[in-house]
């Protein structure tokens, strides 16, 4: 089919989010947009000759998916050299699969593992060791980030990145050193990632043809969850407007299959106020078109602003010359009605950033809105503040990667509002969802609706208490119209209504009635963008579009499924069809573990986690 045809999907569950009209069988698409929507006689009856007609067979339909914060433009020009590892149930797994693609690699290219996986998936609750690596790839360079935290090179990634006794340690960063003074692999943010993402740039770039490709493969496994809109937060080393080419081309090409709205990241430490001087002469906010438009600034407004959210060390402050260095970037912004969003983890610094929007806002009063990432801890008096500025917090799941190491630190009690979800609902504030994709979390949307709905980690650890849970609904309104206010877009997308962007996702199994374990397995079957079908899959697999083989020839992506595939995804029924005590002998059905190692290996946890149904343990191995 075309994109210009007729669509009509009919005999479905369709979920509107409409207030007006919140449940349909059909939907009409006409033009890229919602002509119609409602019940399957009246949709049908307007079918012509030429109108594609689609059996939706019962199926759940839901807006396209939107990430309110991500980092798809710099993480497509590497997509095919990541070796991914959510979904991969355990450590024996993923170093199995570190060693196939290390002799698939060709010097000097590197393998890495960049983001999406925590230690607390695997059966074995436990990192790999540098010994392990080094085994799994004697000769291969191996990056692999944990987390904020941590790197893990193995002993071929030094001696190409010339890492040695007399290399010095970066401002806030570590390198781990033996006791001969030779460094051992390990890098530790301390707390600055600097470090960590310094190093990982370092390696072999691909080619343009091969970023552009990659970039749309990249796409590819966001449709295939259901994303159909993102907003791009920048990034460290993604300068405007030199590192948008691959992007810019693949939209003059209309091969963009997810629509992107961006953000201007400062890049050069003592130059962010230039830097924004520059922009506005070159560009504005919504320039561009439905599919790439410019969004404003931020994430980073001032590299003194940085609050790190490596939970593994106590709470940074930013340098005394924050305020001076942020106030006059956002009183230029302010003055020219730029929108712009702000990094920020702890509510100590959210306070120093609302104190300086508000000097701010008494003099040049905002005319647009404003973004606070994350604020994991922001206090109800913060979130008044925001409010009264007019400006709204993007929240994203990297509680569900990293949970335990926040509990262990501060507490399960200061955890259970972090970030505080329902309470900013309650002062009926903005908010969007997204993952922060994809250096640290993943990309996959459906482990944070899984970690809002259920309060839990990907590990199994239950954060929230029932209270603090949103349910499935409202969830997916956050991921969906809530996202869209983030870049201004709030009256034309995210709803399937008349008028509304024909962006929609039908889904593997029905997120309403799945079993909440189920939600972490879903992904998208069909998913249309702008009435044009970007992805089939099962019985729509004729109407998929095609696509090139990943390149290189030895991407991962080529020889492995992809987390969306849901290939390595668990087995639920498995899981529940085994239990046992602490005394157990036996293995694990799903993981093949020992069971006893998942109980005796210390986690930075609460006791009772591990003994409640589902626990901690995140497997079949809760006590009966």
């Amino acid at each position: 089919m075309t994109s210009r045809q007729d669509l009509i999907l009919h005999n479905g569950r369709i979920t509107t989010l409409d207030p007006g009209q919140p449940d349909a069988q059909a939907i009409l698409i006409r033009e890229g947009v919602v002509d119609d929507i409602g019940i399957d006689a009246d949709i049908m009856a307007r079918a012509g000759d030429e109108t594609v007609v689609i059996d939706l067979a019962g199926r759940r339909v839901i807006p396209g998916l939107n990430d309110s914060h991500t980092h798809l433009i710099r993480g497509g020009l590497n997509y095919n050299m990541e070796l991914r590892w959510e979904n991969v149930p355990s450590l024996a797994d993923a170093l199995r699969m570190l060693r196939e693609q290390a002799d698939r690699t060709p010097a000097p290219q590197w393998v890495r593992v960049v983001g999406g996986w925590s230690e607390f998936q695997f059966a074995e609750r436990r990192m790999p060791t540098l010994e392990e690596i080094n085994a799994a790839a004697p000769e291969t360079p191996v990056f692999i980030l944990h987390l904020y935290g941590r790197a893990l090179l193995n002993g071929a990634a030094l001696r190409a990145l010339g890492i040695d006794r007399d290399t010095p340690n970066p401002p806030g960063g570590t390198i781990e050193r033996g006791p001969n003074g030779e460094p051992t692999g390990l890098l530790l943010a301390t707390p600055s990632a600097f470090i960590l993402y310094s190093t990982l740039t370092q390696g072999p770039r691909l080619p343009v043809e091969d970023q552009i490709n990659s970039t749309r493969h990249y796409m590819r496994e966001m449709n295939r969850l259901g994303i159909t809109s993102v907003i791009d937060a920048g990034g460290g080393g993604q300068n405007f407007p030199d590192d948008y080419d691959v992007i810019q081309r693949l939209h003059e090409d209309d091969q963009l299959t997810v629509r992107i709205a961006y953000n201007l990241f400062a890049q050069t430490p003592g130059e962010e106020l230039s830097d924004y001087e520059r922009w506005l002469g070159m560009t504005e906010p919504g320039a561009g078109d439905a599919m790439l438009r410019m969004n404003g600034a931020g994430e980073n407004l001032t590299w003194s602003a940085a609050d790190f959210e490596n939970f593994l060390e106590p709470r940074p402050d930013p340098a005394p010359t924050m305020e001076s260095e942020l106030e006059p970037i956002v009183e230029m912004l302010a003055t020219n009605a730029w929108p712009f969003r702000i990094h920020a983890t702890y509510d100590e610094t959210i306070d120093r950033f609302l104190t300086v929007f508000e000097r701010v806002n008494g003099r040049s009063p905002f005319e647009t809105r404003f973004i606070i990432d994350h604020a994991e801890t922001i206090s109800p008096r913060n979130i008044e503040r925001v409010k009264a500025l007019g400006g709204g917090i993007a929240v994203q799941h990297r509680m569900a990667f990293q949970g335990e190491y926040f509990a262990d630190r501060y507490g399960a009690r200061a955890a259970e509002a972090t970030p505080p979800v329902a309470r900013m609902l309650d002062m009926d504030l903005p908010v969007g969802l997204g993952t922060d994709a994809t250096r640290v979390a993943s990309y996959d949307p459906w482990v944070g609706l899984y970690w809002l709905t259920t309060g839990r980690t990907l590990g199994g650890l239950r954060l929230y208490p029932e209270a603090q849970t949103l349910d499935r609904q409202t969830a997916l309104r956050l991921y969906t119209h809530g996202s869209a206010w983030f870049s201004g877009e709030q009256d034309v997308k995210g709803t399937l209504a008349r008028g509304q962007y024909a962006d929609l996702a039908v889904l593997s199994a029905d997120y309403l009635s799945v079993p909440a374990e189920e939600i972490r397995q879903l992904s998208s079957v069909l998913t249309i963008v702008g009435g044009k079908i970007v992805y089939g899959a099962g019985d729509y697999a004729d109407f998929d579009p095609q696509m090139p083989p990943a390149s290189p020839d030895w991407s991962p992506v080529n020889a492995l499924p992809s987390p969306a595939e849901r290939t390595a995804a668990l087995q639920p029924e498995t899981q529940f069809a085994r239990a046992c005590h602490d005394g157990c002998a036996n293995g694990c059905g799903l993981h093949g573990h020992d069971h006893q190692i998942a109980w005796t290996t210390p986690l930075p946890i609460r006791e009772d986690a591990k003994t409640s149904f589902w626990g901690a343990l995140g497997c079949s191995c809760f006590a009966a």
